[in-house]
């Protein structure tokens, strides 16, 4: 059964309910409920087959808030990071533009409109997904840290948050898969990133496909 629990990143066409513009206000996360966590351990999975059904927005919502939503008032959130430096942030990558999360006040800021979820990856399925979630570490924040530390601290932490993404998936009966195969210069390009801000990986969520 598939549930109205949150919101998602990417979307086509009007992907979301409602309005899209440059700046979505996601609506409040409903953190009760779920799947049991063994049970969502048991049917965690990666999927390559999409369907283009478009994903509320409450389930988008519900989806920002469990992949590194604020889950306590000192401004701890649900992944873990080193030292709290919270180097990673989220770009939900929609039909209508890219969108940066913002995790404090929950709400997506356009950064680019536009198109470009085909450029988040390399396999064709990423342009007709309803979401695609880019993981993008912020080096300025670990400037004084060893280059072992730049590297192994925003991987770690993209780890967790993609994990907490398949997590949802899997109790949502949400299909989702995490990849590698990004042309990060092209899509940095796209994203108006930084020179220090660096892209790890992407992540498609939406709907499996219906057997015909």
């Amino acid at each position: 059964m598939r549930k109205s629990i949150g919101l998602v990143l990417l979307v086509c066409g009007a992907a979301i309910a409602g309005d899209v513009g440059s700046t979505i206000q996601l609506p409040k996360p409903n953190i009760k409920g779920g799947m049991p966590l063994m049970q969502a351990l048991s049917e965690r999975k990666s999927t390559r087959d999409f369907s283009t059904e478009k994903l509320p927005a409450a389930t988008l919502s519900n989806l920002l808030w469990a992949a590194y939503g604020q889950n306590r008032p000192d401004g701890r959130r649900t992944a873990p990071s080193a030292n709290n430096r919270q180097t990673v942030d989220i770009y939900a990558v929609l039909a209508e533009g890219a969108y940066l999360y913002q995790y404090k006040e929950h709400r997506l800021d356009m950064v680019a409109s536009g198109d470009l979820r085909a450029a988040t990856g390399r396999q064709d399925f990423v342009g007709q997904a309803p979401l695609n979630l880019v993981y993008v570490a912020d080096l300025a924040k670990i400037a004084g840290n060893s280059a072992d530390d730049k590297l192994i601290y925003p991987a770690a932490e993209t780890g967790f948050i993609g994990q907490n993404v398949y997590l949802f998936c899997a109790s949502e009966g949400l299909a989702t898969v995490v990849r590698a195969m990004v042309d990060r210069d092209a899509l940095g390009k796209a994203l108006k990133l930084r020179a220090d801000q660096k892209i790890i990986l992407s992540q498609t969520v939406g709907y499996p496909k219906r057997a015909q």
